[in-house]
């Protein structure tokens, strides 16, 4: 390892709000739910200082391109993710759903392309049970810890 290699500045991320798709009947029936809401935007601020203090990565403000973010499905855009984070000196755009089966049965998706070729980097999920702040920052810890922070993003190793 060079001394140039060891003195590289982190990757800059770009990590957007959480998205949420409702596929559950109670979501059918009773629209968007303000607690999830609020839960959607928890995970995503969580992972930034996850992100941020595992001094792995330097996170930066998507403050200039939030409001584009909320007014795209970043998961069907044809890339916006990875345009935007471009536009905000961002080295990869980190995007993320939970899904809604019912208010029991529930996943969480992380999703990481390089900004720069717009190719995937990484995909994580992890399902939870129970739709509460608690499962929610739970999960979102688990995958920080055993996927993003993980050697290969968690992928197996070749031996």
């Amino acid at each position: 390892m060079s001394a140039t290699s060891a003195r590289a500045e982190p990757p800059k991320v770009a990590v957007f709000d959480f998205e949420l798709i409702d596929t559950s009947l109670q979501g059918e029936v009773q629209g968007p739910r303000s607690d999830e809401h609020a839960r959607l935007a928890h995970a995503a601020e969580q992972l930034r200082s996850a992100l941020q203090e595992s001094g792995r990565f330097r996170v930066v403000d998507i403050a200039p391109v939030n409001d584009a973010a909320h007014n795209s499905n970043l998961q069907a855009c044809g890339g916006c993710d990875v345009k935007l984070a471009a536009e905000i000196g961002a080295d990869i755009a980190i995007t993320g759903t939970v899904q809604k089966v019912s208010n029991l049965i529930l996943n969480m998706n992380i999703y990481l392309h390089d900004a720069h070729t717009g190719q995937p980097m990484a995909i994580m999920t992890a399902d939870m049970r129970g739709n509460t702040d608690e499962s929610w920052t739970r999960t979102m810890a688990w995958l920080v810890r055993n996927r993003l922070l993980a050697p290969n993003y968690g992928a197996p190793q070749a031996q």
